[in-house]
């Protein structure tokens, strides 16, 4: 059984997992990312989390053989397998990550990073609704907003390993701070937190104290609330949605413009809902393109197991790296 390694780095936790050939998590496990900057003892903490799971599993399955690591994390350069100032992590401003971990892995000839949209995408590719695709793209929606383009069936990484920041293109000039500190980029609109400003807002601007969010902070309200809100009819939530889906719909425009993909993929917590969040994006995709591109793309939910998914993206750079 031929098995292979994904890792995800988050500003939190750490999620290790062990993946077969269908893209099915056999083991994981999940250690603290940590919030000192101490890389090397991180390295042996993966190290060791990485062992005892692999010998777990080869416990289980006589015939297991892992290839390789895939390891997603943001800030991923593919090209040197560095993460180059990520925000949300406490490490230097550049971690030669893929040579730390080959010193511990010797036995492993593939081992490969790349960001964490990149990952999803390349998941998408291998496990998921992109398989037969040539030409998608994958927008990611989470605490940011991140993507992974994929032209003509391989990634796009760009001269320096860091092409396709959609999240970070300009929405509205001089609007909300973005959390990299320019205003007005898509991330300040439609991540996670995004919505939550966009509630906040609305709240303000109507003085909705009826809306079930109105007696929630910043910090108490999530994406899950909002969605549960709408379903129950709230004027608030629903108009978040739709202004949401809007602003998202114009974006995704540019990026079809750019690529002409034949399908875009949304993944992340955002999506779970549904119509709410796919009809107004879909409507404004369409108002924003070309006549040639209207009707054309379809806009997907990713078939990626929302709580694995994340595993399962690293764990396939190495299937695509050996392809």
């Amino acid at each position: 059984m031929k098995l292979t390694v994904g890792i995800d780095i988050g500003g939190t936790n750490t999620a290790i997992g062990i993946v077969n050939e269908r893209g099915e998590v056999v083991n994981k496990i999940s250690i603290p990312t940590p919030s000192h900057g101490e890389i090397e003892k991180y390295i042996d903490e993966i190290a060791q989390a990485l062992n005892e799971l692999s010998e777990r599993v080869k416990a289980e399955h006589r015939d297991a053989e892992i290839l390789g690591i895939g390891v997603g994390a943001p800030n991923g350069n593919f090209y040197k397998g560095t993460i180059e100032y990520a925000p949300n992590l406490s490490f230097d401003d550049i971690v030669p990550f893929v040579d730390l971990l080959k010193k511990k892995f010797t036995q492993y000839e593939t081992i490969v990073l790349t960001n964490d949209a990149n990952a999803a995408a390349i998941g998408e590719m291998i496990y998921g609704g992109a398989k037969d695709m040539k030409n998608f793209v994958m927008f990611t929606l989470g605490t940011g907003v991140g993507s992974g383009l994929v032209v003509n069936g391989e990634m796009v990484y760009g001269a320096d390993g860091f092409a396709g920041e959609c999240g970070h293109t300009m929405l509205i000039p001089g609007g909300r701070k973005c959390g990299c500190g320019i205003d007005g980029h898509l991330e300040a609109y439609c991540s996670a937190s995004g919505m939550k400003r966009t509630a906040i807002e609305i709240i303000a601007r109507d003085n909705a104290a009826d809306s079930i969010l109105a007696y929630k902070t910043f910090n108490e309200l999530d994406s899950k609330e909002i969605y549960e809100a709408a379903v129950a009819d709230d004027k608030v939530a629903i108009e978040v949605f739709e202004k949401t889906g809007h602003w998202l719909g114009m974006s995704l425009a540019d990026t079809v413009h750019h690529l002409s993909p034949e399908a875009i993929f949304l993944f992340g917590g955002p999506t779970a809902a549904g119509d709410y969040i796919f009809k107004p994006t879909i409507e404004s995709l369409n108002n924003h393109l070309l006549p040639m591109f209207k009707n054309k793309i379809e806009v997907k939910k990713s078939e990626l197991n929302l709580g694995d998914a994340a595993i399962v993206g690293a764990s396939a750079l190495v299937w695509k790296t050996l392809v």
